[in-house]
């Protein structure tokens, strides 16, 4: 599940990754991150060989996803992140990642925020929670680390670490 943050435009690449490790990759993204990939959404399907969805489906429809071993959220935004911790499902990428804590899916979720949101005490409390429903949230030491406002890499964001979590997640180390 990718949000809106710089790091998505590189999900391809670490979608080939995590299908080097053995995986079967479905992408879900929240609508803002689906409209920055508008141009590579139909590739991104081709190399999953499962639609990109960024909405839920229709009452009755069957769904075109297996089932889930793990579930990532990465990057995972600010606004993502609180509204996972306080159960607002609006948006589908936050309705899956809620309703895998209910089913018992592994979850990892990776921020990708700037310095300034983590300073909002709102991003704390909700790293606490999620963490205390069983997420791994790799934030600070041996995780994502954030950068003032402005400076942020996105080449630089640790996707290494979402798929090692990942990894570890599913019963195997990387």
């Amino acid at each position: 599940m990718g949000c809106a943050a710089p790091p998505v435009v590189h999900v391809g690449g670490v979608i080939q990754r995590a299908q080097a490790l053995g995986w079967t990759v479905c992408l879900g993204l929240t609508p803002t991150a689906a409209r920055w990939l508008e141009g590579d959404i139909d590739r991104l399907a081709e190399m999953t060989g499962f639609p990109v969805r960024s909405a839920y489906k229709m009452p009755g429809e069957p769904d075109v996803w297996p089932p889930a071993d793990v579930g990532v959220v990465a990057p995972a935004t600010f606004n993502t992140l609180n509204q996972w911790a306080l159960g607002i499902t609006e948006k589908f990428v936050v309705g899956f990642a809620a309703e895998g804590i209910g089913k018992g899916i592994p979850l990892i979720a990776m921020p990708c925020v700037n310095a300034a949101y983590v300073r909002h005490s709102q991003f704390h409390r909700s790293v606490a929670a999620l963490r205390d429903m069983g997420v791994r949230v790799p934030y600070g030491d041996g995780g994502f680390v954030p950068n003032e406002p402005g400076e942020g890499r996105p080449e630089a964001y640790p996707w290494e670490l979402v798929l090692d979590a990942a990894q570890a997640a599913r019963g195997g180390v990387r």
